[in-house]
């Protein structure tokens, strides 16, 4: 069982990189243990200095992140780099926002999918948790959101400076490479809206404010 006092150390970096009285994002209380249902996952499309998607996985008590620059893809032969970031807490789950200029990740967010994750990580025969996975460097996940289903694997690649992974779909029955989602679901499925349209109502209220 993950403590309330280790779920605080995992989210030191994120914490450190913020200042709450600035940015909208969630502080992350420590107190949060996992959700109910089973294991989150989250797809964020984030507008930043450059359009990415950042993936999250809950794993013990927290949000394990990537940066995905070009997205998730339903294409077994594609393989999507994905940047190992901080930790985010829980709360993140549901985020959308924007982020303001000058802050640790500026620009507007919305949650591009979500739903429930099944670990499917495997050693000998046995299942590998995904905390385990995680610091071995290698996670084996079955997704069920509304853009995105089927099996994902995470792979880290050995590469000096920045951790950095592979993400790449699993050939099974929910593989299509005809179809490109993040071309094609560019919305929020959570209030349909696009980074852009987050982003057009804050500078409205921003002018009606001056």
């Amino acid at each position: 069982m993950v403590t309330a006092k280790k779920r605080a150390s995992k989210l030191e970096a994120y914490r450190a990189k913020r200042d709450f009285e600035l940015t909208p994002e969630p502080g992350g209380s420590e107190a949060q243990g996992p959700a109910a249902g089973g294991r989150r996952f989250v797809v964020q499309r984030h507008r930043a200095r450059r359009l990415h998607y950042d993936l999250r996985l809950e794993v013990d008590g927290v949000l394990a992140s990537w940066a995905v620059p070009r997205g998730p893809s339903t294409d077994p032969r594609d393989k999507r780099l994905a940047m190992r970031t901080e930790d985010h807490p829980l709360e993140y789950r549901d985020f959308e926002g924007v982020i303001p200029e000058g802050e640790y990740g500026a620009g507007s967010v919305v949650v591009w999918d979500e739903g429930t994750y099944r670990n499917l990580t495997e050693r000998d025969g046995h299942e590998v948790p995904p905390g385990e996975g995680l610091a071995a460097g290698h996670l084996s996940i079955w997704i069920e959101g509304r853009k995105l289903s089927g099996g994902y694997a995470l792979t880290r690649l050995r590469r000096p400076g920045r951790e950095a992974w592979l993400l790449v779909k699993r050939a099974d029955e929910a593989a299509d490479p005809a179809r490109d989602p993040v071309a094609e679901q560019p919305e929020s499925v959570l209030t349909g809206r696009t980074v852009e349209e987050v982003a057009a109502v804050r500078r409205s209220r921003r002018s009606r404010a001056r």
